[in-house]
């Protein structure tokens, strides 16, 4: 693997003149996208309160209020609200200017014996806008229409920690509003936008919404990363470790802006170097569990490396025969916080698999601990943006025009 020296930034000449370059920002006007946020799936009760009056609307377009707390459950075929059956498989609520406050069941996986936590301020998610609670097969999304600033102000404390330098804080809030824009322009099929989780950006309502991240949300409204005009696709993980990844080798994807540069910017990372273990069982069962013809594994052996250094391929040797996995399927596999990257080798292999690794997730984008060290270093967020998402330029949401559908 490729893992550059580190801790000598400063003589890393060759890497800062890009830094150099100045975009110029028009003023940023007020965004009026709003975002669909899936909370949860699959769910088959919650609860719902807030400060004010929550109205209501039902599938029918009728209108209820309620004082109290609501309890929404789905019940075979019928939809509950407070023990009485509404028309329809959608309820819409709101509170006005007021938060809603919502109770999800600790388990949202469809288990029926899943548990709401009680309904008091412990565990309550505070959410702004709509609440869309929408029936699907044989349970309930939960969906947040939340205007696009304040689903920003939302994630950013969720992915980064809002002590962090505001420059820093200022490249997440456009990162995270450049990836919601991208999912809005190219969701108008689907339910909602994006998911509240990392299978896009973790958002937590108001949780964590301090003045830092107020501060980094409002200086920056309105502006995205585009790429001849459009939104990106702006991905960002924690900690690369060396050189960022193309998305061609992670996702298949052939984007331009998306390509690998240096970023030995990330040393002081928690998650720069690591060692898992996993069993050898537990990869066997999960990778049948995902469809692959696995018998009892004998070995396993890295083939392929991207030009980062990652492992793109592993041949494994079992009873049955022979398995090519791509690296990310084996992270999938036994777990993504388990083995945090493909940047790896294998120590030993037992009953037991152990791996020595560098950094935490895909690597393709943005690096928020090496975006956290340059900003440390006295460059502004839009150089840094400029760096991560090369060929790129910062522009309004206003201004900007429809993404081009991915081709995989």
């Amino acid at each position: 693997m490729v893992v550059p020296a580190l801790g000598h930034h400063r003589r890393l000449a060759g890497l800062w003149a890009v830094f150099g370059v100045i975009f110029a920002l028009s003023t940023p006007v007020q965004a009026a996208e709003s975002i669909r946020v899936l909370m949860a799936s699959d769910v088959h009760r919650l609860n719902v309160r807030a400060d004010s009056v929550v109205w209501l609307t039902d599938g029918q377009s009728r209108s209820h209020s309620y004082n109290t707390v609501l309890h929404i459950e789905l019940r075979g075929a019928a939809l509950l609200v407070n023990g009485t059956r509404v028309a329809g498989e959608q309820l819409t609520l709101r509170a006005g200017e007021h938060d809603l406050r919502l109770w999800l069941p600790r388990v949202s996986s469809g288990s029926h014996g899943a548990a709401l936590q009680p309904a008091d301020e412990r565990g309550a998610l505070h959410v702004s806008g709509l609440v869309h609670v929408v029936r699907r097969g044989k349970g309930l999304l939960v969906i947040n229409q939340v205007d696009l600033e304040e689903y920003v102000k939302g994630v950013v404390p969720a992915e980064v920690n809002s002590t962090w330098h505001r420059e820093m804080l200022k490249v997440q809030a456009v990162a995270a509003r450049t990836y919601a824009l991208y999912q809005h322009m190219l969701s108008a099929s689907r339910d909602y936008d994006v998911a509240a989780s990392i299978q896009d950006q973790v958002y937590r309502g108001r949780q964590g919404v301090d003045a830092r991240v107020q501060e980094a949300v409002e200086s920056t409204r309105g502006l995205v990363v585009t790429h001849d005009g459009a939104p990106i696709y702006a991905a960002f993980s924690s900690t690369a470790a060396g050189i960022t990844e193309d998305a061609m080798v992670v996702w298949s994807k052939d984007l331009p802006y998306l390509k690998g540069v240096e970023c030995p910017f990330d040393v002081e990372s928690p998650y720069y170097q690591w060692k898992a273990s996993f069993r050898v069982t537990t990869l066997e069962r999960n990778l049948r569990h995902q469809g692959f013809s696995v018998g009892t594994i004998a070995t396993m052996t890295p083939v392929g490396f991207s030009r980062a250094g990652r492992v793109s391929k592993l041949r494994i040797l079992h009873s049955k025969g022979e398995l090519i996995l791509r690296g990310e399927d084996l992270r999938k596999a036994v777990g993504y916080t388990v083995v945090p990257s493909t940047q790896f080798t294998i120590e030993s292999m037992g009953q037991d698999i152990v791996l020595a690794g560098y950094g935490a997730g895909h690597a393709v984008g943005l690096c928020q601990w090496g975006a956290k060290e340059l900003a440390e270093l006295g460059y502004s967020f839009s150089s840094i943006l400029r760096y991560y998402y090369p060929g790129t330029e910062l522009q309004n949401v206003a201004l900007t025009k429809m993404p081009p559908v991915p081709t995989s």
